[in-house]
């Protein structure tokens, strides 16, 4: 018996965040037998970017029961069944803190079809709910909503289910109910690290940067290195002492600084390249269109009033930079004095390409190089 799930959350520090929303539907492997659906009062503020993504505010909770007014019938609708979610690691532990503020140990073995999907889907391009539900056909109504991806998740548990014949994966992929608890040292590491988009390091004892990585959340990214059951994750668990990381306002520019630092710093572990190969042709008609071209590519910044801007000279990447002034960005002499210079590669060139030609929303400005 399983009990597919999915929560919403207020954000902000780890292990205080408060339950704004949760699905439950109990799945016998064929039918769902039951269900649960809620909104939540989560007791504390709800963070302006998770209002932002989700569309739950404060206005929606506030007559929403609380959640020791709701654990009896989670209790009740789970008890028996392996939990399965999307990054279960998050909801659980979401799960458990809820409970240990009431006293009571919540206890469940749990499945993540993110790991199932990486086993069973290996031919996948991202592992993310709403892509890996596109790449099947899944529809997704109310996305970042408990459940609307509580429901997605179930379509993919189905076929996830279908694929694993002897069920030897789902098997070998359940943790332990005891699972994925972080130590004391662990969450004391997380408690600074912002939501934001950015670059992480892990350090060792002695200081020595062991991984680099890259994400849209820096919190999410380095909790799930910690929580982790793969080889990785028990060796960065095991060996990481201290985290830093650098805000960069998007995607492109934290991708473009892991790409520069990896040929600077030797990390004891690598994480896996970036996709280079998307959306087939664009992204090589990009390229051939770029040949001899000077332009500026530009995105939000770090800050409100600043911008990224990425500096593509006759066809060749030269760095990327930050600027808050219209003029500093327009005149080529300048930004080639804001920019970090770099010596440019094709591999800078295949990563922008590949991200512009997922039709993400970049500006591109043509710049004048005056000879």
């Amino acid at each position: 018996m399983y009990a597919v799930l999915d929560i919403e959350t207020t954000g902000g520090q780890f292990n205080e965040e408060g339950i704004t929303e949760i699905a439950i539907h109990r799945f016998d492997g064929e039918v769902v037998i039951d269900q649960f659906i809620s909104l939540v009062n989560p007791e504390r503020e709800i963070q302006p970017y998770v209002a932002n993504l989700t569309g739950i505010n404060e206005k929606m909770i506030r007559t929403a029961p609380k959640f020791h007014e709701v654990a009896k019938r989670v209790v009740e609708i789970t008890e028996g069944t392996i939990l399965v979610a999307h990054n279960a690691q998050f909801d659980y532990r979401i799960l458990r803190t809820e409970f240990r503020r009431l006293g009571y140990d919540f206890e469940r073995k749990t499945l993540c079809t993110i790991d199932l999907a990486k086993s069973l889907l290996p031919e996948a391009e991202s592992y993310n709910l709403g892509k890996l539900s596109k790449f099947l056909g899944i529809p997704i109504s109310n996305a970042h909503r408990a459940n609307g991806d509580a429901l997605a998740t179930l379509s993919l548990f189905r076929i996830l289910l279908d694929k694993d014949h002897d069920k030897a994966i789902i098997l070998e992929t359940m943790r332990d109910a005891a699972n994925g608890e972080l130590s004391k040292r662990h969450v004391d590491l997380l408690r600074d690290i912002p939501t934001d988009t950015g670059v992480y390091y892990l350090h060792n004892k002695y200081g020595h940067i062991i991984y680099i990585g890259y994400s849209k959340n820096l919190l999410k990214a380095v909790s799930q290195h910690f929580a982790g059951q793969v080889e990785i994750s028990r060796k960065l668990r095991k060996d990481t002492r201290k985290v830093t990381f650098e805000r960069t306002g998007n995607l492109m520019i934290a991708q473009l600084q892991w790409l520069e630092e990896l040929d600077t710093v030797s990390p004891d572990y690598l994480s896996d390249n970036p996709s280079f190969s998307t959306n087939g042709s664009d992204y090589h008609e990009l390229l051939q269109d770029w040949n001899g071209k000077t332009f500026a590519i530009v995105d939000k910044g770090r800050q409100e009033g600043e911008k990224s801007v990425i500096l593509i000279k006759r066809g060749e990447y030269k760095g990327f930079g930050y600027a808050n002034l219209n003029h500093q960005i327009n005149n080529i002499h300048i930004l080639e004095s804001v920019i970090s210079q770099v010596e440019g590669t094709r591999d800078h060139l295949r990563l922008i390409a590949s991200l512009m030609a997922r039709k993400e929303h970049y500006k591109i400005l043509k710049l004048n190089t005056g000879s």
